[in-house]
C-alpha cells in the first residue's frame, strides 16, 4: 500500500492516546506466560505484541513470529526453558538474516538444546525446551539489549536463578533497566554490580500484580519530530506518559530541546510545543542507550537544515533492515548528503528537499513512521505504508485527525 502525503500543516491543541509501549508490553506478556497471576493493561495493539500473546498460547510445532525481532529473541529463551515445550521457532525471510547466536550460544552454555535448522547463527530454530539447572553464563554486551533481557525474564524461573556476566560495553542498557525494573516489581531479588547481574530463583513462589503499561516513547518521538518541523506555538496532547519512565526513548524530552520542543507533564500526558528556533548549527548525539530514535532524530535535521553527527549506532544495522544504509539511501533522494559507518551517520546541513519523493521503507515500520514529519516541508510517498502495523497500527488515522492529508 502506498500513501500519499500532501505538504501539509498540523492542526494545534490536539490530544492523540498512544498504544502501549510495545517492549513493555512483551516483557509483560512473557513474565505473564511465567507467572499466571499477573495482569495487564493498556497492551500494546501492535502486531509484535500480537504475535508474542499468539506464541505464547499457542500448541502448534511450528511457531512463526514473521518480523518481530523481540518475540524471536524473547520465546528462544522461553521455549529453551519450558520442559514441556518442543518448537521450531522461525519468522520472515529478513528474520532469517538477523543473528541470534549470542543468545543461542547462552542458553546451550546453560544446558539448553537448541538447533539451526538452516544456517548456523540465524533462525529458524529447533528448541527442545529442558529444565535448566546451570546458573552462570557470559555474553558480550555490545550487541542488542534484547539478547540480555531475553535470559532475564526467564532467570526468576530457573531452580537456580542466574548470573549473568556482561562482557565489554552495554548498548540500550534503559532495556535492561525496563526489565529488571520489572522483576523488581514482582518481588524477585536482583542485583547489577558492575557488569555482572544476579537473578535469585522465584519458582514456587506466588507473584500478582497488576501492571499499567505505558505509552510508547517511540511513537511518541514522531510528534517531537512533527513540533520541531512546525511554526512557533504548534502544541499536541499524548497520553498516557509517566514522568519517571522506564522507557530509554523517553531521552526524547531532554533531545528535542535542541531542536525547540518543550515537554510539560500535567496528570497522565505530556505537552509538547515548538517554544523556539533551535540556535544549533549541528546536532551531535551519542544513541548508544536509544538507538531506535536515530532515524527519527535525522530525518528532523534534515528537516530543519541543521547537519547532525549520531553515534552509537552499530545495533541498527541488524534491525529489520540495516537501517543506517536505508536512512542514507532515502534520504539522499530527497537531496541530502549523509555519511555512514559501522556504528554513527553524519548529516551534513542544506536548504533543499526534492518533492515527491517515494520513501521505500524495507519491511521497517520506523522508515514509514520516521520520515512522514517531512510531509510539513514538501509532498511524498510512503511506500508499503502498512508496515507501521508492527509498533503503531492506528499512526496514518492519527495523521490525518491532526491535520496531515493523506491520500
Amino acid at each position: 500500500m502506498q500513501l500519499t502525503l500532501s505538504h501539509s500543516t498540523i492542526h494545534s491543541a490536539h490530544q492523540l492516546n498512544i498504544t502501549g509501549s510495545k517492549s513493555e508490553s512483551n516483557r509483560l506478556l512473557l513474565l505473564q506466560a511465567l507467572f499466571p497471576d499477573i495482569t495487564i493493561e493498556n497492551l500494546s495493539n501492535s502486531d509484535d505484541t500480537r504475535v508474542m500473546q499468539k506464541a505464547l498460547s499457542s500448541t502448534v510445532q511450528e511457531v512463526d513470529v514473521h518480523h518481530a525481532g523481540t518475540a524471536m529473541r524473547f520465546l528462544t529463551a522461553y521455549f529453551a526453558t519450558r520442559p514441556e515445550s518442543s518448537v521450531i521457532l522461525t519468522g520472515s525471510h529478513r528474520m532469517k538474516e538477523r543473528p541470534i547466536k549470542i543468545l543461542v550460544d547462552a542458553l546451550q552454555n546453560l544446558g539448553a538444546d537448541i538447533t539451526y535448522k538452516e544456517k548456523k547463527g540465524y533462525p529458524p530454530l529447533r528448541i527442545n525446551g529442558k529444565k535448566l539447572t546451570k546458573a552462570s553464563v557470559s555474553l558480550d554486551a555490545n550487541v542488542s539489549s534484547q539478547y540480555i533481557s531475553a535470559l532475564l525474564l526467564v532467570a526468576p524461573s530457573l531452580s537456580n536463578g542466574l548470573e549473568l556476566k556482561l562482557n565489554g560495553k552495554i548498548t540500550s542498557l534503559p532495556y535492561i533497566e525496563m526489565t529488571l525494573s520489572l522483576l523488581k516489581q514482582l518481588n524477585i531479588k536482583v542485583k547489577f554490580q558492575e557488569n555482572t547481574i544476579t537473578v535469585e530463583p522465584h519458582n514456587n513462589q506466588s507473584v500478582s500484580e497488576n501492571f499499567i503499561v505505558e505509552s510508547d516513547w517511540s511513537s511518541a518521538s514522531y510528534y517531537y519530530s512533527f513540533m520541531a518541523l512546525s511554526p512557533l506555538g504548534t502544541e499536541i496532547n499524548l497520553t498516557a506518559y509517566k514522568k519517571n519512565s522506564l522507557q530509554g526513548d523517553s531521552v526524547l524530552q531532554d533531545v528535542y530541546e535542541k531542536f525547540g520542543v518543550s515537554t510539560v507533564f500535567k496528570n497522565n500526558s505530556i505537552l509538547i510545543k515548538k517554544e523556539s528556533v533551535t540556535q544549533h548549527r549541528i546536532i551531535e548525539l551519542d544513541l548508544i542507550n536509544s538507538p531506535d530514535i536515530a532515524q527519527t532524530i535525522a530525518i528532523t535535521a534534515f528537516g530543519l537544515g541543521i547537519e547532525c553527527l549520531l553515534t552509537g549506532l552499530h545495533t541498527l544495522k541488524i534491525k529489520e533492515t540495516d537501517r543506517l544504509l536505508a536512512l542514507k539511501t532515502e534520504l539522499e533522494k530527497f537531496g541530502a548528503t549523509v555519511e555512514i559507518t559501522e556504528d554513527s551517520l553524519h548529516l551534513k546541513s542544506s536548504s533543499l528537499i526534492n518533492r515527491d519523493i517515494a520513501v521505500d521503507t524495507y519491511n521497517d515500520h520506523r522508515m514509514a513512521m520516521a520520515f512522514a514529519p517531512l510531509c510539513l516541508k514538501t509532498s511524498l510517498m510512503i511506500n508499503d505504508a502498512d508496515v507501521v502495523n508492527k509498533s503503531y497500527p492506528g499512526f496514518w488515522d492519527d495523521l490525518a485527525s491532526i491535520g496531515i492529508t493523506i491520500k
